[in-house]
């Protein structure tokens, strides 16, 4: 599903360069659960913009779902953020005017998903996180453990084939954060690929494997 092979970033700053990423290699299997673990600087938020084609690499090779990543233009790198990935952030990142449905919605407009079906899926994606009963209700509405069940409602609408979560924990309390837990491990259990970036030993451990990252270099990447 995810197959990276010698990956390299650099950044220059002022006269200073930054090895992000010192040729990485990392391999994610289709419905695999993988934990992806660094501290601050490490490289893992470089890895996981590459990874989800928000960023570009200097070098190497990329397939996701065995499609050539490195070499793509912007509006196929967006192509394939709508098609392929699922994002669910820290921060929620929900639309506040919005309600939890259509913030739901929102990607499958970006994915041209006709009216008729958009509804159907969102409301679908909904009570897969058991927010059925809270689909009007706008993120202000809602606590923080249920914001992120939108958020990865929204992530599941499309069906994408790779979910990747990027410290999905990070802004809730120990026991919200054990319940978000538990839907990524019965998303798991259903089949998803699921990717989650993490700095936290303990949300690492739920997942199937574990791949650290330290000074840009990746171990444990390869299956």
């Amino acid at each position: 599903m995810i197959y990276m092979e010698d990956i390299c970033k650099t950044y220059h700053i002022g006269d200073e360069t930054i090895h992000a990423l010192d040729h990485a290699n990392l391999q994610v299997q289709d419905g695999e659960f993988v934990a992806v673990v660094g501290p601050s600087g490490s490289g893992k938020s470089t890895l996981m913009n590459i990874m989800g084609c928000l960023d570009t690499a200097d070098s190497g090779i990329y397939l996701l779902d065995n499609e050539p990543i490195v070499r793509m233009s912007q509006n196929q790198l967006a192509h394939v953020r709508n098609k392929k990935i699922g994002f669910i952030f820290q921060n929620f990142n929900l639309l506040p005017r919005l309600t939890a449905l259509e913030n739901v919605e929102l990607p499958l407009i970006y994915g041209g998903v006709p009216t008729s079906d958009r509804r159907s899926l969102a409301e679908n994606a909904l009570r897969l996180v058991g927010l059925e009963k809270r689909t009007s209700h706008r993120p202000t509405e809602l606590s923080g453990g249920q914001q992120q069940r939108v958020a990865i409602a929204r992530a599941l609408a499309g069906n994408p084939p790779v979910l990747l979560a990027d410290e999905p924990t990070g802004n809730l309390d120990s026991s919200t954060g054990n319940e978000i837990m538990q839907i990524f491990d019965e998303l798991h259990e259903a089949g998803k690929t699921i990717v989650l970036i993490t700095h936290d030993s303990h949300v690492a451990s739920r997942a199937q494997r574990e791949i650290h990252i330290a000074d840009g270099r990746v171990t444990g990447g390869v299956a």
